[in-house]
């Protein structure tokens, strides 16, 4: 890297690679939901998932690389691994679970797999609209907007979670509850690495508005 890269922020760059990260967190919440929705041939989705979590990792490397080359960032240094963090632990436990749910060996999904399913993709779809929004902060307001609707989408995954709960400790087999809320307790902990991943963008709004 030479001097100007070293002088000049790479605002471009690492909000580039944000947007690439959340992006690849939304896909793997859409091939979640495809798969809750359509369990079968679930070996080979698992393939196609981690595929997914790999890109995300390569993403979040590059991240990592270039803070550590670049002098001066366009939001603080702290900032910009609690992000790349957070978007990597959405990935992490979404692909998780998946894998999770081949390794268990469960027959079919239900009802809460598919709700809970559903909470995360619309969760990493308002956190895409968020980072995309922390390029120009014009006004802290519409990243709030998209923070407090994901708070929204955890507490009702919090509500999804008890209920599912309540009905698997009605089953007569122990296996089949442990696995069950197992799954259940991931998925709804992937909304909560949403919620972690909206509190780093809302401190960023506020921050450099």
């Amino acid at each position: 890297m030479g001097i100007k890269e070293w002088v000049i922020p790479q605002d471009k760059v690492f909000f580039d690679l944000f947007e690439e990260l959340a992006a690849n967190v939304k896909l793997a919440a859409e091939h979640l939901v495809y798969l809750v929705e359509n369990y079968e041939d679930v070996k080979n989705q698992c393939h196609k998932m981690k595929q997914i979590e790999h890109k995300g990792d390569e993403i979040t490397h590059s991240i990592y690389q270039l803070l550590n080359k670049t002098f001066i960032t366009p939001i603080e240094p702290e900032e910009i691994s609690r992000l790349a963090t957070a978007l990597d632990d959405i990935l992490d436990y979404i692909d998780g679970t998946t894998r999770q749910m081949y390794f268990y060996n469960i027959e079919n999904t239900d009802e809460y797999m598919v709700e809970l399913a559903h909470l995360i993709l619309k969760s990493t779809k308002e956190v895409e609209v968020a980072v995309a929004d922390i390029r120009e902060i014009k006004s802290p307001n519409r990243i709030e907007e998209r923070c407090i609707e994901i708070n929204r989408l955890e507490n009702l995954a919090d509500d999804v979670l008890g209920h599912a709960l309540q009905d698997v400790f009605n089953r007569d087999s122990a296996i089949e509850i442990i696995k069950f809320k197992d799954i259940y307790e991931n998925l709804e902990c992937a909304t909560d690495k949403c919620e972690d991943a909206a509190n780093v963008l809302s401190d960023i709004a506020i921050r450099h508005s």
